[in-house]
């Protein structure tokens, strides 16, 4: 049957519980659509940690040059990557002990989506997480 993304309702719960979003190709360009999401996802008062070995420093946060060398644990792996990246990424988001992979929208791959829900990782694919947080958490997240 293939891949299916989990239900509008469970999406909602992903975001409600999740603080903290590791960003795997996020850009220390404000013109990418990474860097508009993540700012935007930062301002609603998630966590941003950026994934980009070529980078120092992005929207403030430290740039870690992979998943593993992140200190804290991550709720949601957030990834930029074309789709014949990913498999890698969710093998990464898996050993770091992530709750979700997610894949922007217009990135999908069966085999990373795989990996990830094998590992008892909650996956989402081709959906774009501002969109989606937008419409089903439209007050922002909650400082708690």
């Amino acid at each position: 049957m293939g891949f299916q993304n989990p239900t509008r309702e469970q999406i909602k719960e992903i975001l409600e519980r999740s603080t903290t979003v590791a960003v795997v190709g996020l850009s220390d360009n404000p013109e990418r659509v990474s860097y508009m999401v993540s700012e935007a996802m930062q301002a609603k008062g998630y966590t941003i940690i950026p994934v980009n070995p070529n980078a120092d420093t992005i929207l403030g946060q430290k740039s870690y040059a992979s998943l593993h060398d992140i200190p804290v644990p991550v709720d949601i792996v957030n990834v930029f990557r074309r789709s014949e990246h990913t498999p890698p990424v969710a093998e990464e988001a898996a050993a770091i002990g992530a709750k979700t992979l997610w894949l922007q929208l217009g990135i999908a791959n069966e085999e990373a989506a795989e990996i990830a829900s094998s590992a008892g990782l909650e996956v989402i694919m081709d959906r774009c997480i501002k969109v989606e947080d937008s419409i089903l958490l439209s007050g922002g997240k909650s400082k708690k």
